[in-house]
């Protein structure tokens, strides 16, 4: 039983690495690079979306074309880190459009921001006019990512 259980499992992370790599692969094309057929694919695709493996289907974008190229990381630090404090400062980092994506972090800073904006110019505008403005926020450390290496 066991047997199976590892085999299914190595399929379902298969399948999982492939849409990964392009989520618009066709089941029939998705059954072919996992060794299936493509009613098992689309039973375990269904499954796994089912069962909170795959949380959405996403479109990589081209930020050089959309503008935004400049990417920084900042490093940010809370005066209070009470409940209540995390949940405004949460709330208010979802809220701003400048902010791609927030990561609370154990160490010694609280959370790490990755900012996407067109030039330094708009990173320091974005800065001045929002992400200082964030609730609880006492230091901010910025740094500019000069290429992508891997994303």
């Amino acid at each position: 039983m066991k047997r199976n259980t590892d085999r299914s499992n190595r399929f379902d992370l298969r399948i999982l690495n492939e849409l990964r790599k392009s989520a618009r692969l066709s089941m029939a094309e998705l059954a072919q690079r996992v060794g299936l057929s493509k009613s098992p694919v689309l039973a375990r695709v269904r499954r796994l979306e089912r069962d909170g493996y795959i949380l959405a289907y996403r479109a990589e974008l081209n930020a050089e074309k959309l503008g935004l190229a400049q990417v920084a990381f900042v490093q940010v630090t809370l005066s209070d880190t009470t409940t209540e404090a995390l949940e405004a400062f949460d709330q208010a980092a979802r809220a701003a459009s400048e902010i791609e994506q927030c990561h609370m972090i154990a160490g010694g800073f609280d959370y790490l921001l990755k900012v996407q904006t067109a030039d330094v110019a708009s990173y320091r505008k974005a800065f001045g006019e929002t992400l200082a403005h964030l609730p609880h926020v006492t230091q901010t450390s910025t740094y500019i990512a000069m290429e992508i290496v891997k994303e």
